[in-house]
């Protein structure tokens, strides 16, 4: 199999963050905050997984967080969508990657700024 990115170079992420690790710096861009997990979330993660959820969420995200996503796209912009419109993902990178790889085809023409 041929790479689709064969001059692929470190990420960005990676780069700022052995220069962050380097000079003592707070690396925000890659979610390592300087402060505990609050209490009450490490209380509701152990209570969820004593019920046994503590198995893969499905791929599109979990039916409940995606109703309240749709929810919070109409309240904020006035715009109804249905929940099977939202994709929950791991992040932007995925999100990007994801999107960008589902409709660009070997031979488009991609413009970007």
């Amino acid at each position: 199999m041929i790479s689709k990115l064969p001059n692929a170079q470190t990420s960005i992420f990676a780069v700022m963050t052995k220069m962050a690790n380097e000079c003592g710096a707070i690396n925000l861009a890659q979610g390592f905050p300087d402060f505990d997990v609050a209490p009450e979330l490490i209380d509701g993660i152990h209570h969820y997984m004593q019920k046994g959820m503590n198995q893969y969420a499905p791929m599109p995200g979990v039916p409940v967080l995606r109703e309240a996503i749709a929810n919070k796209i109409d309240r904020t912009y006035g715009v109804a969508i249905s929940p099977d419109e939202v994709t929950v993902t791991a992040g932007a990178t995925q999100a990007l990657f994801a999107s960008i790889t589902a409709i660009v085809h070997a031979g488009d023409e991609v413009i970007f700024f």
